[in-house]
């Protein structure tokens, strides 16, 4: 393999900005025109019986299921918020085989439910075995810091040694507290400031304004680095997504 292709996406539960229409289909299309290998998704739904009873396009399969179907070969799924009709949470989509997966509740009060969906890949080329995790933190920064505190323990512990890794998915951080708290600590890289100097603008997905979004790696160089916004995207989310082209070194 001589690079790695990537997204990471909030999906907003596959519907588009302000919930006006259902998405899903959409988003399916689009994300498969990006030929990504692997996928960061957050928000994704994971079972919602009363969108089933409402919308007769509704999918019958979980909603990262019907994305991967015929492209992406292995899927990993984290429940974060669970409810009496249904649950969300984060979700990977891979071409390369999942070796193992974990959910990590990270919630830090009872407002928000988040989790880091941690799992190892192995990627053809690649000698040892690529970490992927994928987050949505928390709105607060407190929240946000201790969410992060929980990845650096999570990573030193499971992915030492410089292991390869890919953290990717949407930080809520728009002050850029993120690289002072991973970049030293992990000795990751953001994709986007190691190309343009800066993180993407990725929210509203319309016109991005705000810095939300991110994917940091380790044990691989950056190609490109791009934001897909504007329409059509802005019909499916109320999130850009993002894409990185990567290089094993």
């Amino acid at each position: 393999m001589s690079t790695l292709r990537i997204c990471t996406y909030n999906i907003h539960k596959g519907f588009s900005q302000f919930n006006r229409r259902l998405a899903i289909h959409d988003l399916r299309d689009r994300l498969r025109l990006l030929g990504a290998d692997v996928v960061f998704l957050q928000e994704v739904q994971g079972l919602h019986l009363h969108h089933a009873r409402r919308h007769v396009d509704w999918p019958a399969q979980p909603q990262h299921e019907f994305l991967a179907r015929d492209v992406w070969q292995a899927t990993a799924y984290g429940g974060n918020a669970i409810y009496d009709h249904g649950h969300h949470g984060n979700a990977i989509l891979s071409r390369h085989p999942i070796l193992t997966q974990a959910n990590e509740d990270v919630s830090d009060h009872r407002f928000e439910s988040r989790g880091l969906l941690h799992c190892e890949i192995h990627v053809e080329g690649v000698l040892q075995p690529v970490h992927c995790v994928c987050v949505h933190l928390g709105l607060t920064a407190g929240s946000r810091r201790r969410q992060m505190a929980s990845l650096v323990r999570r990573l030193d512990a499971l992915a030492p040694d410089g292991a390869p890794l890919i953290i990717a998915g949407d930080f809520n951080d728009w002050r850029n507290h993120a690289d002072d708290c991973l970049t030293e600590q992990l000795g990751v890289t953001e994709a986007f400031v190691s190309v343009r100097g800066r993180p993407a603008r990725s929210f509203p997905s319309t016109l991005p304004v705000l810095r939300l979004d991110r994917i940091y790696v380790r044990g691989f160089s950056v190609d490109k680095a791009e934001v897909h916004y504007g329409q059509p995207w802005s019909r499916i989310s109320d999130h850009a997504a993002l894409t990185a082209q990567l290089r094993p070194r």
